[in-house]
């Protein structure tokens, strides 16, 4: 039997399981938060969509490098100036190093950056055009609730991406409650076993962030939706951000098994830690030659795409400069400012480097990283020994898991200097046990039922095809917190038994307590008594 070259290629298809007749969705990408890291996180997922021959439109910040026929972006042009109204200068002066300055932190990023979005001229149009709509509204999950409206206008289900992993918001709108006896609050410094004292604070801080986002930052982010969406329809048929948040189907969440302690899960949330990190791509030319040539290995040093290197205070800066200058391994360093003078002649600076690619070359021996999430786990994905140089935000906490798991050590930026950055770089180069357990951390981290991008388009397309997913979600969301935890029962059944034992011990006191016995009147002291009492009638008698 012959076969045409048609038949040839659908013979193909079903071999590879690949899916015959896979509609192309409409997609509406929401990620209004300014953050370079947090797009480029982000923008893996929309790659990959449009591979898979969707259509996308994206709300963002950063223009794409190259076009696409199915790719549509409204850009927030100017996008959020963060160092103006965050300066670098404060996060250098560790101005946000509490607890409570963290949670704070977010708030008021969350506010400002989705107001300043939501009034941006390209976005207001978008929102006014009635032209369009969409099959599904994927969100970043990160503080701008207020966008979610975007899924109430096209009547489409919302899939969100948690960048920053799990909070117990997240837990709440799938119908969970976070178990804060052994979770602690995403801000802490804590791990899953904690001791008395460490549980009552995690209690506070856990119920001043349930209570703060409750009755002040989602009524802040409910005003911003009504104000800004008014066009479509009248405000108060609106559903309340609440509500939007409750209505999510899949929460994707950058979190995985290997690095984080077992909490409770439902369907709903899925872990997609590692989607990013792809086969290592060739380095340009002179970073190759440069790392190529490092025959005592080479140590790659970035604190990220937000904190630049370049606005280093200068005793900081003199401080990395000395202990690089003196080691036998080359030092590729992210800074911001190429044309620096005296630099040590085994180290190259670069404005922007392929971070991932980078750690994937044979000769890394140490990353120098100011602890972000996504760096994070490409040092564990990479097999890479870790210096954590934490400053905000989840940073702190992504230290302590890497120290506690043995692969990293950490240096805050305020006691940094010659001896004490030198002392633990030391440290990491000649002991071998940092490398041999990021190794192992490595093993756990690629060892997954499927990878992670693909479970992640696996559950995307999932929600478009079914109009939506409700039944991954427990019907606790709709019930209130002391239904959750059964104290309205425990209450009921406490006051049976209150009742029980109360009204048992009446009858028993009733029962077994014996009248008291009265004595017979004695007739003749009556008549004593009567004379005392009246000595003039009885004599008259």
């Amino acid at each position: 039997m012959h076969f045409t070259p048609i038949q040839y290629l659908l013979f193909a298809l079903l071999a590879f399981g690949c899916p015959l007749g896979a509609s192309s969705s409409k997609i509406l990408v929401l990620v209004p938060f300014p953050a370079p890291s947090h797009w480029l996180w982000l923008n893996h997922f929309v790659q990959e969509l449009l591979e898979r021959g969707h259509q996308l439109t994206a709300v963002t910040n950063f223009p794409a490098k190259s076009a696409h026929p199915n790719y549509t972006e409204i850009l927030i042009d100017p996008p959020y100036d963060i160092p103006h109204y965050f300066p670098i200068s404060d996060i250098f002066d560790s101005k946000y190093s509490s607890d409570w300055s963290n949670l704070a932190l977010y708030w008021r990023v969350g506010l400002t950056t989705t107001q300043y979005a939501l009034e941006n001229t390209n976005v207001q149009q978008f929102i006014e055009q009635d032209d369009t709509d969409f099959d599904l509204v994927i969100s970043e999950q990160f503080y701008q609730e207020a966008f979610l409206m975007f899924a109430h206008k096209y009547r489409a289900p919302i899939v969100t991406l948690g960048t920053l992993g799990y909070t117990d918001f997240m837990d709440r709108a799938m119908g969970l409650m976070t178990p804060w006896s052994f979770v602690p609050h995403p801000i802490l410094l804590y791990m899953d076993e904690m001791n008395f004292f460490q549980r009552c604070y995690n209690f506070l801080i856990s119920v001043t962030d349930a209570v703060v986002r409750k009755y002040y930052y989602l009524p802040r982010q409910d005003r911003l939706a009504k104000k800004y969406f008014a066009s479509i329809e009248g405000p108060e048929s609106f559903p309340s951000v609440k509500e939007l948040e409750t209505s999510i189907s899949v929460m994707l969440i950058n979190s995985h098994i290997s690095t984080s302690p077992p909490r409770p899960s439902i369907s709903g949330l899925v872990n997609v830690a590692g989607a990013h990190i792809k086969a290592a791509k060739p380095l340009p030319q002179d970073i190759q030659r440069f790392l190529d040539s490092a025959t005592d290995g080479a140590i790659f040093f970035s604190l990220g795409s937000y904190v630049k290197s370049s606005d280093m205070p200068k005793d900081k800066l003199k401080a990395f400069f000395e202990v690089f200058r003196n080691l036998k391994q080359k030092v590729l360093w992210k800074f911001e400012d190429e044309s620096m003078v005296n630099v040590p002649k085994n180290v190259m600076v670069r404005k922007w480097l392929p971070q991932s690619d980078i750690l994937a070359h044979r000769k890394i021996v140490l990353f120098i990283t100011h602890g972000g999430m996504f760096g994070s786990q490409e040092g564990i994905y990479r097999g890479v020994p870790m210096l954590f140089i934490p400053f905000y935000g989840d940073q702190h906490r992504n230290a302590l898991k890497a120290e506690r798991a043995g692969y990293a050590l950490t240096l805050n930026f305020a006691d940094v200097n010659i001896i004490t950055l030198g002392s633990r770089i030391n440290e990491l180069l000649s002991n071998p046990t940092y490398t041999r357990l990021v190794k192992k951390a490595s093993e756990l981290f690629r060892d997954n039922i499927v990878p992670p991008m693909e479970e992640a388009m696996h559950w995307i397309e999932y929600v478009i095809r079914h109009k939506g997913a409700k039944h991954l979600k427990a019907t606790s969301v709709d019930i209130s917190w002391w239904q959750y935890l059964m104290w309205d029962v425990i209450a009921f059944y406490l006051t049976i038994v209150t009742l029980t034992i109360w009204v048992t011990t009446r009858i028993i006191t009733a029962l077994c307590v014996k009248p008291a016995k009265h004595k017979p009147k004695d007739p003749k002291r009556n008549i004593s008594t009567t004379k005392l009492k009246n000595p003039k009638k009885v004599k008259n008698n």
